[in-house]
């Protein structure tokens, strides 16, 4: 595995201030943290992600810290993982296989797959039960519906139009897969080509969403419905929080939010 996250552990941040005044408040500045972490490792370098996203890489096998800017919002928790690496990949931004799922709190996300009997000029709309089990197909959750193919030369494979027209004899250049259909088709050709659409962030709760396809003419296809899904957004994070009382004898801290 290229990033590692086995044998390291302790991984603490804490936000740093602009500055310190003469009657000890702190100055407003843009969020970072001073992130800091343990680690079994001894010949590997430490790539730190916020939210999914890389922030930074160390300097030496032996560094064990690294400030690093986190989002200045405060609707939901920030996510900071640290990840050990070779050597030879310690400026590689390994981001698109960091695991994600997390990273947009209280969001789903959900794949089409974009095969080529899908027509010019069709859309995709989707619907929800907002939580009551029954998906209202009545009320779409986007004002406009989603554009499937953007481009009319997406919808194209290797040779599928004249020689040298458009993207030099290869229409589909946006797009994924070798030819159109039958070599490969799904997961391995031209139709594995995929896009994404991800919610609003919502509230705890399981959902069903359900995804209809229309052509020019307004046709519409059977509905491909989810199953049900969990929605559960990360904590929001606790702020001005103080120190209530200490008991010594229980080492017991108890702490006061306000």
């Amino acid at each position: 595995m290229s990033h590692i996250s086995s044998g390291i552990g302790n991984v603490r941040a804490f936000e740093l201030p602009g500055g310190i005044c003469a009657d000890g408040s702190d100055v407003p500045a843009r969020r970072i943290a001073l992130v800091k972490w343990w680690s079994c490792w001894s010949a590997k370098f430490y790539q730190v992600y916020v939210n999914g996203q890389y922030a930074g890489v160390t300097i030496d096998s032996n560094q064990r810290q690294m400030v690093v800017q986190v989002p200045t919002y405060f609707e939901s928790a920030v996510r900071i993982e640290v990840f050990a690496v070779n050597g030879n990949e310690a400026n590689k931004d390994f981001t698109g296989q960091i695991d994600s799922s997390r990273t947009h709190s209280g969001r789903v996300k959900i794949a089409f797959l974009r095969t080529q009997d899908l027509p010019i000029g069709s859309t995709a709309q989707i619907y929800f039960d907002s939580g009551s089990g029954e998906i209202d197909y009545n009320h779409p959750l986007l004002d406009q519906a989603i554009r499937v193919w953007p481009t009319w030369q997406d919808k194209a494979g290797f040779g599928m139009s004249r020689f040298g027209f458009s993207d030099f004899g290869y229409d589909g250049a946006g797009a994924v897969g070798f030819g159109k259909g039958g070599l490969g088709y799904g997961q391995f050709g031209f139709d594995a080509d995929t896009f994404e659409w991800v919610s609003s962030a919502l509230e705890a709760g399981i959902y069903k969403f359900g995804v209809k396809i229309f052509d020019k003419a307004g046709n519409e296809s059977n509905a491909s419905e989810t199953g049900q899904i969990t929605v559960i957004p990360a904590a929001r994070p606790a702020e001005q929080i103080s120190v209530s009382s200490f008991d010594k004898e229980t080492n017991q801290l108890v702490l006061s939010i306000s």
